[in-house]
């Protein structure tokens, strides 16, 4: 896996488990919150808890596939960088110095976007 694929995961998994946290076991948390958050590697986490990296590395896995199938099923994340984006659109719009009204009737279309999200 290449550098930036691995920076993308990370990323992903960051962002998941800002909005999952809750929804995982406790043991998940801290596993994933030290080998995503807090960039320990597997060999410490497994000394820091006295178990096998092979058994750290499948807590991480386990917890990772949770996040996505949560995200899967409930969408937080998605519903949230589609806000995200159409209020940096919207920014944007508003920025204009003249704005016409078709980009008047633009961004009333993704303020609406945005309140139903």
């Amino acid at each position: 896996m290449s550098q930036e694929n691995r920076l993308e995961k990370t990323n992903r998994i960051n962002l998941l488990y800002d909005f999952y946290e809750t929804l995982l076991t406790e043991k998940q948390q801290t596993f994933l919150k030290y080998y995503f958050l807090d960039d320990f590697s597997l060999g410490e986490i497994a000394a820091e808890f006295e178990i096998s990296r092979q058994a750290v590395y499948e807590h991480i896995k386990r917890a990772e596939g949770m996040l996505e199938a949560y995200e899967q099923k409930l969408g937080l994340l998605k519903r949230h960088e589609a806000r995200s984006e159409a209020i940096i659109k919207l920014g944007h719009l508003l920025d204009a110095s003249s704005i016409s009204l078709t980009d008047k009737e633009i961004a009333q279309e993704l303020l609406r976007q945005v309140e139903q999200l």
